[in-house]
């Protein structure tokens, strides 16, 4: 047994893993809802079958289909399954070999129809009583075979139940299990992919799983469940995103267990390979050429996918920032040499590279601006303003870091300021919460000339708002022909076309 489980990320709850949430919400509602009714009926029907004259009459004839099945090289059965129903015979526990019974549609139904108990049998006619006594207590369909992968010779592809299969389980414990490592890997898909995509190859990947394992076992009878294949499917996906960076995993092997860090890409031939090993020496109740299919499917899906989109691999902020702590800390010491020496040339391409490393550290950030303004038409100077203006400006030290920038560098930068205007309509509001009505208006002149900007009438309302509530009326009222024309209708517009 191998099992090898991420631990680079944590779930975010400011972009919470709905799609995953919601996958093992339906899994379970239709395990609980529909799969668990169905077993604790046939449980039920086991506890009356024990207590009938039916399992002197068919369980031995069972017993023997059984051993005719592994005589015959079935792939559902092994030998031991066969000691195990003989000694449940003879300890007389009926109630759990109905159960198994149960699951073998195709003696079930035969022997309902008459075609293994005949008119020839000694105790035909007896058996006939009991079974028309016990017939109506007896669960009539199956919700999980019906919904199921068909393994019956003849079944064909069932591109239906393929897709079904995946939200049916066999136990309470193979529920959990599957949901466990749906969570584990899917919140990581989910925030890299976006909730349809992944839920689209999620899907996907489940149904190439199907398919894939019934090349395998097709007409070796039984069905097959379970969401392990579309799950493995996110597995690969994992493994190819974040090919070759190395991940911490905890795996275990055996009875061992312990973490390690490996190469992310790395895995996926190690999970194909367990599976693989697992199909030819392990037990048969277990469909591993699906988890196999599965993972086959969503390396490909993702290989192709990175082919034709950018995919942006979630990382560990706690994990990043402790990988970036000394390379930041020396660039920093490095950048701080030049500055005290007052080589401001070297200063601030040094003061870049500490940016690269924490691009929302004001500090650097400052830093890097005063080296650079020294040389007010490098694009050192340009690029330092260019940071700092796109700070998400969330606490009063950023916004005034901006504004203390923006008059420096309109007044220094050459040839000219370079700024775009959607970061001109950013800057004008963070400018009015701080009061600096000055600064503010002077980019509402420049944007005025962009006027068609779907911001502009937003920003230029909240320009003449922040003047009305500082009591600069008049100023405000320069702005009128100009509202007028971008927001007419808007209370603020007409507010101020009523003052005298």
């Amino acid at each position: 047994m191998f099992l090898a489980i991420p631990l680079e990320n944590k779930p975010s709850w400011r972009s919470p893993p709905w799609m995953t949430v919601l996958l093992i919400v339906i899994n379970c509602v239709i395990f609980w809802g529909w799969q668990a009714p169905e077993e604790k009926a046939v449980e039920r029907a086991a506890q009356v079958y024990a207590k009938t004259d039916l399992p002197a009459i068919e369980l031995p004839l069972f017993l023997n289909h059984l051993k005719e099945q592994v005589a015959q090289g079935s792939a559902r059965y092994e030998r031991n399954t066969v000691q195990a129903a003989e000694s449940l015979f003879k300890h007389k526990a009926y109630g759990q070999l109905y159960a198994l019974m149960w699951q073998e549609k195709k003696f079930r139904q035969q022997l309902q129809d008459g075609q293994i108990i005949t008119a020839s049998h000694p105790r035909h006619a007896e058996w006939q009583a009991a079974r028309q006594q016990f017939a109506p207590l007896e669960p009539r369909s199956s919700f999980t075979e019906r919904w199921s992968m068909s393994y019956e010779p003849g079944a064909g592809w069932q591109p239906l139940q393929a897709f079904t299969s995946i939200f049916l389980h066999g136990s309470t414990g193979h529920l959990l299990g599957n949901m466990v490592f749906l969570f584990l890997f899917g919140f990581t898909l989910e925030l890299a992919l976006g909730a349809f995509t992944y839920l689209a190859f999620y899907l996907i990947g489940g149904v190439g799983a199907s398919l894939f394992a019934l090349i395998f076992y097709a007409g070796m009878g039984g069905y097959g469940l379970g969401a392990s294949g579309a799950i493995s499917a996110l597995m690969a996906m994992y493994a190819v995103m974040y090919r070759m960076r190395r991940i911490r995993f905890f795996y275990m092997l055996l009875f061992y267990f312990n973490y390690a860090t490996w190469p992310a890409l790395i895995m996926l031939p190690v999970w194909m390979s367990v599976e693989l090993l697992q199909h030819f020496w392990g037990g048969k109740q277990v469909a591993y050429m699906a988890h196999f299919g599965g993972l086959l499917t969503g390396a490909v899906l993702m290989w192709v996918y990175m082919r034709l989109q950018t995919v942006q691999a979630p990382v560990n902020e706690d994990e990043l920032a402790r990988a970036t702590a000394k390379p930041l800390t020396d660039a920093m010491a490095r950048a701080q040499r030049f500055t005290d020496a007052l080589d401001f040339g070297r200063a601030a391409p040094a003061w870049r590279e500490a940016a690269r490393l924490a691009p929302k550290n004001l500090e650097v950030l400052k830093a890097w601006f005063e080296s650079a303004r020294h040389h007010p038409g490098s694009e050192d100077f340009h690029g330092a303003a260019r940071l700092i203006f796109k700070l998400p400006a969330s606490t009063d030290a950023e916004r005034q870091l901006q504004l203390s920038s923006y008059r420096t560098y309109r007044q220094r930068a050459k040839p000219s300021a370079r700024m775009s205007v959607d970061t001109m309509h950013g800057l004008v509001r963070n400018f009015v919460r701080i009061g600096a009505l000055p600064e503010a208006e002077k980019l509402c002149q420049s944007l005025h000339k962009a006027s068609d900007h779907p911001h502009w009438p937003a920003t230029l309302l909240l320009l003449v708002n922040g003047m009305a509530q500082a009591g600069q009326i008049q100023q405000a009222k320069s702005w009128l022909p100009a509202l007028q024309q971008a927001a007419p209708q808007d209370p603020v517009t007409r507010w101020l076309a009523q003052q005298g």
